[in-house]
């Protein structure tokens, strides 16, 4: 089916007013505003566009994982932020052939590499990946660890832009530092430890002027700094931290798009949705059956619902039929197109 751009806008509405509804109570569906103010436009029709501009074979560099009690220790990772990555870096695949290159602290590229795999893509090396590009004969994912501390992490940035040549950088639900440095938590703590710095290779590919997209639901991720006064104004901590660094949470890192929702999956599920919608291609989306699948995943590979601090299915404190939920009805949002 064939849709004018006025049907296109108002499909995109609807996903984008869906996965902002604030479910978790933070403060999100300002950010949306702002964000949605700042765009013109919704925002996962122009992030689905940027990602599908994206040349044949290309190469996108991703990003997510956030270490959630870094304070007792580094190698604790949450369920928000791997199984989105992984419906998108599963549409990029399919619809452009990228090779995806996902950047996460060495402690967590295990368990989000098994997300990957869940999702259909086999985790390889670079040479792999581009070869299985070339000739379009298997979906895969590169996994890579980007270094801890700060001095390692601006350093290593340009080599790896140099290096990987990317066409587009994309992260989600990543913290990023403040203006002090800080990387925070939701509830204003400190908890840089162990993080891997990869919003300073963001810093580096926004000067280099390659485009970035970002999804996020707090107000600490990379992108956030799109919608800085929002942030300040409108979720806890904002303006003032708990650490005592004398900043507030919001990070400091922009993006060219930045797209909101009330859990950072369910951006990537609905930008996903938007792909499909544009590429005519079912194959696109990010079903609620593979939803169920990578949630699962999570919880085998220790993965905790950050909100309650426990290994479940729960994400960010929203159970699982919501999220399954959310993945149907991003289906069905945009079914009568497929």
């Amino acid at each position: 089916m064939t849709m004018s751009d006025d049907d296109l806008a108002r499909l995109d509405d609807r996903l984008d007013r869906l996965v902002n509804l604030d479910i978790g109570n933070r403060g999100v569906e300002h950010l949306y505003e702002a964000a949605r103010d700042r765009e013109g436009r919704p925002l996962v029709g122009a992030a689905a566009e940027r990602l599908l501009a994206v040349p044949e074979g290309g190469t996108v560099v991703l990003t997510t994982g956030s270490v959630s009690r870094a304070w007792i220790t580094p190698e604790i990772g949450e369920n928000d932020g791997p199984s989105g990555a992984a419906a998108i870096a599963r549409a990029l695949v399919l619809a452009r052939n990228v090779t995806c290159v996902v950047l996460a602290e060495e402690a967590l590229l295990q368990p989000i590499g098994a997300v990957m795999t869940t999702a259909g893509l086999t985790c390889t090396d670079i040479e792999t990946a581009r070869a299985a590009s070339a000739d379009c004969s298997l979906a895969t994912v590169v996994m890579q660890a980007y270094p801890t501390d700060d001095a390692a992490g601006a350093a290593v940035a340009n080599t790896m832009l140099d290096d990987l040549k990317p066409d587009l950088l994309f992260s989600t639900e990543r913290v990023g530092r403040n203006e002090k440095g800080i990387y925070h938590n939701m509830g204003g703590r400190d908890y840089g430890m162990g993080r891997a710095r990869v919003d300073l290779l963001f810093d580096e590919a926004i000067a280099r002027g390659l485009p970035v997209v970002a999804v996020g639901d707090g107000g600490n991720e990379i992108g956030m700094a799109r919608v800085r006064d929002a942030v300040i104004a409108h979720v806890p901590f904002g303006d003032t931290c708990t650490c005592g660094c004398g900043g507030g949470i919001v990070a400091v890192t922009g993006a060219d798009v930045l797209v909101t929702a009330a859990c950072s999956n369910w951006g990537c599920t609905a930008i996903a949705a938007a792909m499909a919608a544009r590429a005519g291609d079912a194959r696109l989306l990010h079903t609620p059956e593979a939803e169920g699948r990578l949630l699962d995943c999570m919880v085998a590979n220790g993965l905790i619902n950050s909100t309650h601090g426990i290994v479940d299915d729960n994400v960010d404190g929203i159970a699982r039929a919501s999220h399954v939920a959310i993945a149907e009805l991003c289906r069905s949002i945009v079914a009568r197109v497929l």
